[in-house]
């Protein structure tokens, strides 16, 4: 199941500037890093690289490294173009009526919050994990929250398989965000108990995902009331 498109329009807005700005900006970063890397660093000033820019849960507990700031810029950088293309992709789908309701600047503010939070959860609950996180998915499951807490009703164009034949239906948004947010859980929780190693930040996605409770501070005034008066925002 890959989500394509949201086919509502916008109520307040035409452009998402903030949300195609973000992609833009992601894009570019994954573009020129690995020409940046290549020709500047050998593999253990990579590692350097990493400990400064990843988030790494152990060194933000030990209080060794950029500390916080690790988690801004760990958003912005991703493992693979497979990586950049799926947090994207969420992106853009989720993130444009999510702007909308928000207005661009206050967007990006519920946005860094958001993947701030994905990280601090992250680093509480694996804290003795010297593994580096990357990516902006923590941040994209808060606005997928975000999503689902404002347009319950939502649909969103989705890619699906039927019998290798493709379909694009357009389903509720609440089914593909719980869907997604499901599939986080007995991962998050093997982490946790057992100490499997997924290489996917699923307790990232989780902060990220509860972390869209927030969305209502960052509200335009008037889909704030539209919220209040049970009238689709």
């Amino acid at each position: 199941m890959l989500p394509i498109n949201d086919t509502e329009p916008n109520r307040y807005s035409g452009f998402p500037f903030m949300t195609i700005s973000l992609i833009a900006l992601n894009t570019f970063i994954e573009l020129a890093k690995p020409l940046y890397l290549q020709n500047t660093m050998t593999n253990w000033q990579y590692w350097e690289f990493m400990m400064h820019f990843y988030f790494t849960p152990k060194l933000i507990l030990a209080a060794e490294g950029p500390g916080i700031l690790s988690g801004i810029t760990s958003m912005f950088m991703h493992g693979d173009i497979f990586h950049l293309l799926s947090n994207m992709g969420a992106l853009w789908v989720f993130g444009r009526r999510v702007e909308d309701a928000c207005g661009a600047w206050r967007f990006l503010v519920f946005y860094l919050l958001a993947g701030i939070s994905a990280d601090l959860i992250t680093a509480l609950v694996m804290y003795n994990s010297p593994t580096p996180g990357v990516g902006a998915s923590g941040a994209i499951f808060g606005v997928m929250g975000a999503y689902l807490l404002l347009y319950p009703a939502g649909r969103i164009r989705t890619l699906v398989m039927l019998s290798f034949v493709p379909a694009w239906p357009r389903i509720r948004a609440g089914w593909i965000v719980l869907y997604f947010l499901g599939i986080q859980i007995i991962p998050a929780l093997n982490m946790l108990f057992s100490d499997a190693n997924y290489g996917v930040g699923h307790w990232a996605h989780l902060g990220g995902f509860f972390s869209a409770l927030f969305i209502f501070l960052f509200l335009r005034p008037e889909a704030f009331a539209r919220y209040l008066s049970e009238t689709p925002v």
